[in-house]
């Protein structure tokens, strides 16, 4: 496949990265800053910001697949993931691309319930969680093919395979995922989608 990555230099990004260019796809990067990426044999990357349309018309223009894994960790009020994704949605519309997959977070829009799990998430996140959800708003109202991830906690574990995935899949405050069982996911969801317009949860 022909993919390209938003958010490539983050900690789940670089993962989608990596594991895409060792499966033999061609993947394209979108990174702000130059020298945080290198090109190599099957990655080509593209620096500027995201509000560039001109730039991100171009990253997008002939892939396959769309992925985003934006992500802050910036305190205090954040637009960062809404408005990226406004800009990607324009650009994949001029470019008649039709396939997205976004990762959010457990907790976001249906999932923001009074579970304690949820709560503790947005008493600590409260300002990216509003991110998260205006940014799946977006991507719901479009008209591209849309998946949206919902992880609970990341951590830096391996990658094993040995997840679980589903749009009711329950969560909890010991419910965790690996950044690399999470790009394994999104690829495995690029390849063969079972979730299209839906917003799968995942946890080991």
């Amino acid at each position: 496949m022909r993919i390209v990555v938003f958010g490539a230099t983050g900690g789940t990004g670089s993962q989608v990265v990596r594991q895409a260019v060792a499966a033999g796809h061609e993947v394209t990067a979108v990174i702000r800053r130059s020298g945080a990426l290198a090109a190599q044999q099957r990655l080509q990357v593209v620096v500027g910001a995201l509000d560039e349309m001109d730039v991100v018309e171009n990253a997008v223009r002939g892939q396959d697949v769309v992925i985003s894994a934006l992500g802050t960790d910036r305190k205090g009020p954040t637009t960062v993931c809404t408005d990226a994704i406004g800009v990607i949605l324009t650009a994949m519309r001029t470019q008649h691309l039709g396939r997205l997959l976004v990762v959010s977070a457990y907790g976001a829009a249906d999932t923001h319930d009074r579970s304690l799990y949820s709560r503790l998430l947005w008493a600590m996140k409260g300002d990216s969680m509003r991110d998260k959800e205006s940014m799946e708003a977006l991507v719901r109202e479009s008209e591209v093919d849309w998946t949206i991830v919902r992880p609970p906690a990341l951590t830096n574990g391996p990658s094993t395979g040995a997840y679980r995935t589903g749009t009711d899949l329950p969560i909890g405050l010991r419910s965790r995922i690996s950044r690399a069982d999470l790009a394994g996911f999104l690829l495995r969801e690029s390849a063969a989608p079972a979730f299209t317009k839906l917003a799968p949860r995942i946890t080991r």
